[in-house]
């Protein structure tokens, strides 16, 4: 069993810019042809400052994220050969645009077990703050081991 003192064990705070080469490949990458999240001029033209990013982009940015550690592998030690993704959730507060620098930090905000033990949850919260430090997003991810 994952002892629960790993509970609230966090990362370091990183830093990471928002791109627009990055933004062009993931819209790519999930067919996603809207010109708010490609153009400036679109952009503006629907009432945005600078070009925002898609709803599920933060989690792109957190897996660019140069962490140190990575809380699941090296601190709780979970085998990866027995690990699935199990949930995401993105909490948006205030909109992610090319230009922005974000700084996220990672958290183990629970863990928890089911059928006796034979499947383990480990809940990761990501707090991400841009350059004036708003926090701009909440990212929830579950990862689940099998036992």
């Amino acid at each position: 069993m994952i002892d629960r003192k790993h509970i609230g064990a966090t990362t370091e705070e990183v830093s990471i810019d928002v791109e627009l080469s990055q933004l062009r490949l993931f819209c790519q990458a999930i067919g996603e042809t809207n010109p708010v999240f490609l153009d400036a001029e679109a952009a503006r033209a629907a009432g945005h400052e600078r070009i925002p990013t898609p709803p599920t982009y933060p989690q792109t940015l957190l897996n660019l994220s140069p962490f140190k550690k990575n809380l699941v592998l090296d601190v709780i030690e979970a085998d990866l050969a027995r690990m699935l993704h199990g949930e995401q959730v993105f909490e948006h507060h205030h909109p992610i645009r090319v230009g922005d620098t974000l700084r996220l930090r990672q958290t183990v905000a629970d863990i928890y077990h089911k059928k006796g033990g034979a499947l383990e949850f480990v809940v990761l919260e990501t707090l991400a703050r841009n350059q004036d430090d708003v926090v701009c997003a909440t990212l929830k991810s579950v990862a689940v081991i099998r036992n």
